[in-house]
């Protein structure tokens, strides 16, 4: 064993060499979701093209051996040698960390990217890229193999029109570095594109698989105006215009799209220089200051709201509202590698300003709309004061108020949160067994009495009504809406436990929706659970299997002797198991399987999953079931 320490022991890693050992660092994994990283890298630099004003197509191939083909019609990158590096322009652009137009210069105002190192980001983790400069006349080449290694010098090829000009880059990632797939999800890409196109109004951006033939062309000259249109495209707008505002100060631009539905949750997506920032920032914080003082201002004005009554609530003015913010800024500031939140504080000024002007001239222009808008957030106050004294019945002074937990909750003897957990059980029957056959010192068991209500069709007022949903946040303890503390939690381990029929799923997607809509930092914090209980029964001789799934089935038969006789059963409830099976399968931390509740970035697909499943039209859901049909198994009639 090594045991001196010195500074013979002190790596210095430069360049390409720093980014393949900790790629995590710049792309933040090296699973699935690293690998779609790359691309967006790339075109967020024809992107940048387009919000210069020159580029105006974009394409993007899925070739048959996964590498990515990234087309735009832009300036082209130059070309010219670099008199800092002493190298072709393009070669310190893909080889230079920190090297590009978005450093000041004038080459780009507003741009994404990952802080200017995408592009040699993205060649140190491949094994091969290419790039093919279009610009006055030529076509200039240069490839890098080996993580980014130049096989030679940027070379002119070939002529080109004189009017053509543009950036085609091809790359595949390196085997060695995505170890868990190199194969990239066209409904990921198609999805992260179409986003891209509805931030960027004329831009047009082809998408084209050529291991299926699956193609889209995305071009919405309506910019964020469609993009609420077809978030809304599920729900039921109760007034006909999607109300548009736009704004540029200090070539800051901030631009807001939205529409009030009838449904009873926001949904609120923000955007800066066309990066997704879900953890909102101050552009967002600016809009939602203004939305509420604006509402209450006109309520009073217009006599709807009292002097002495209570003021609209955030929540009260946001019920049913589905915007888009979109923030371009020359020079932002996010918070943390992954630009989730913008930083930007002279933002939530401008963005209250520009918005409050002309949310007010909406109002006055539009007085029908107004009352409308205003109607719904009066409603949502009274449902809100309702919901108060609902509350009440939730709440705990404090964690040793074993009095006031649920009366059918067998809670577990720890007081330490962190090792401990609670099942949620699909009906008494199942409850019983659970109880029996858990730890009782870490293990709670709360069984819920047939399907909760569905939080996507009733107000919170309602909601907080129903008994099982209030055993449920009083067992918790975290307290619901604005008096939720992460840090009262006492169990670390929700897990949502339900028989492996069509009841239990849609028992399921219930709790799901419910923990999504009100319980949401529990889920982005890792603590939601599925439990997977054995779906076969296997007997062979005196030995019983339990198998998981239809693999693990296939697989394990295959170890029997040929011809051997067996018998097999398929468990569709959690009742057909005694106490000891079910704790032995599906409960005993050394042996079960869990499957963890997580949130991808893709906010807005996830709350339209959940609009289609649970909402109020019938349509979009019979569209989904009809397009999904195929790929259900084991569905029970």
């Amino acid at each position: 064993m090594k045991e001196h320490y010195d500074a013979s022991d002190i790596q210095v890693l430069e360049g390409m060499d720093a980014i393949r050992k900790r790629p995590g660092m710049y792309i933040g994994s090296t699973g699935e979701r690293g690998l779609h990283h790359l691309v967006w890298e790339i075109v967020d630099n024809a992107v940048d093209e387009a919000l210069a004003g020159y580029c105006k197509n974009i394409e993007v191939i899925i070739e048959k051996d996964n590498s990515i083909v990234v087309k735009d019609d832009g300036r082209g990158i130059p070309v010219g040698i670099n008199s800092k590096t002493g190298k072709s322009t393009v070669e310190t652009v893909y080889t230079v960390l920190h090297a590009g137009g978005k450093f000041g210069g004038g080459g780009y105002k507003v741009s994404g990217g990952l802080h200017g190192v995408g592009a040699s980001v993205v060649n140190a983790l491949c094994s091969t890229l290419e790039v093919t400069v279009y610009k006055e006349g030529k076509v200039y080449y240069q490839k890098f193999t080996n993580g980014g290694k130049p096989d030679q010098d940027l070379a002119i090829i070939d002529n080109c029109d004189e009017n053509r000009s543009g950036t085609t880059v091809r790359f595949k990632a390196d085997c060695l570095i995505f170890e868990e797939t190199t194969e990239y999800d066209y409904d990921t890409i198609r999805t992260r594109l179409r986003e891209t196109a509805f931030l960027n109004k004329g831009l047009k951006i082809n998408l084209f698989d050529e291991r299926n033939g699956k193609k889209d062309e995305f071009l919405y000259n309506g910019g964020i105006i469609e993009y609420v249109e077809m978030i809304n495209k599920t729900k039921k707008p109760i007034h006909k215009s999607v109300v548009h505002i736009e704004g540029n100060v200090d070539d800051i631009i901030i631009e807001v799209a939205f529409q009030y539905n009838e449904g009873f949750s926001s949904n609120i997506y923000s955007f800066a220089n066309n990066i997704n920032t879900c953890e909102g920032g101050m552009h967002e914080e600016g809009v939602r200051r203004a939305l509420t003082r604006i509402i209450n201002n006109y309520a009073k004005k217009a006599k709807m709201l009292k002097e002495t009554d209570e003021a609209l609530s955030g929540d009260d003015v946001r019920e049913g509202l589905t915007m888009i913010i979109s923030a371009k800024h020359p020079n932002p500031q996010f918070e943390g590698q992954t630009k989730t939140k913008l930083g930007n504080v002279e933002v939530r000024k401008i963005a209250d300003s520009l918005f409050s002007e002309g949310f007010e001239r909406f109002l006055l222009e539009n007085p029908d709309e107004a009352k409308i808008i205003l109607d719904k957030s009066l409603i949502a106050a009274r449902a809100r004061v309702a919901a108060k004294k609902a509350r009440e019945l939730t709440r705990r002074k404090n964690a040793l108020e074993i009095s006031s937990l649920p009366g059918k909750l067998a809670d577990c003897s720890s007081k330490d949160a962190t090792i401990s957990e609670i099942f949620i059980v699909e009906g008494d029957s199942a409850g019983g067994s659970a109880k029996e056959g858990r730890d009782s010192r870490t293990q709670a068991i709360l069984p819920l009495r047939g399907k909760i209500l569905n939080v996507e069709k009733a107000r919170v007022d309602k909601i907080l009504e129903n008994e099982e949903i209030r055993s449920m946040i009083t067992a918790f303890g975290t307290g619901v809406g604005n008096e939720f503390d992460i840090s009262k939690l006492r169990y670390h381990k929700i897990i949502i436990m339900t028989d492996a029929d069509v009841d239990g799923a849609h028992i399921r997607t219930l709790l799901l929706t419910f923990f999504y809509r009100f319980f949401r930092p529990l889920i982005e914090n890792g603590h939601i659970y599925i439990a997977q209980p054995p779906l076969y029964k296997i007997t062979y001789g005196k030995t019983i299997k339990w198998i998981l799934n239809e693999k693990e089935l296939e697989e394990y038969i295959k170890t029997l002797p040929e011809g051997a006789k067996y018998e097999m059963s398929r468990n569709k409830g959690l009742g057909e198991m005694d106490a000891v099976e079910l704790c032995e399968t599906t409960m005993n931390i050394n042996n079960r399987e869990l499957l963890k509740v997580v949130i991808e970035n893709d906010a807005i697909k996830v709350d339209q999953v959940f609009d289609v499943l649970m909402g109020e039209q019938v349509e979009p859901r019979r569209e989904f079931i009809e397009k999904n049909a195929i790929y259900v198994q084991n569905l029970d009639i």
